[in-house]
């Protein structure tokens, strides 16, 4: 696995943790992570990962709007 640094101003007011967390939510709502490589990323398991997805605004249903448009459109 990759290491990153990041330098974020004091003024964020955010500690490594939750910058792990937020990054590996992104990753995983942008399509990058799996869902299990973003938990692990974050340093949980799957479950728990979900849990903590709904704090950040991701849904745990990552699918693209053009599959959904396709799928209804072949329904």
């Amino acid at each position: 696995m990759g290491v990153i640094t990041l330098n974020v101003p004091d003024s964020a007011n955010i500690n490594d943790r939750e910058a792990t967390i937020f990054m590996a939510a992104m990753l995983y709502e942008k399509g990058k992570l799996t869902l299990g490589q973003a938990a692990k990323a974050a340093g949980f398991g799957k479950v728990a990962f979900m849990e903590i997805l709904g704090d950040y605004g991701v849904s745990i249903f990552n699918y693209p709007a053009e599959e959904i448009s396709r799928d209804i459109a072949n329904a």
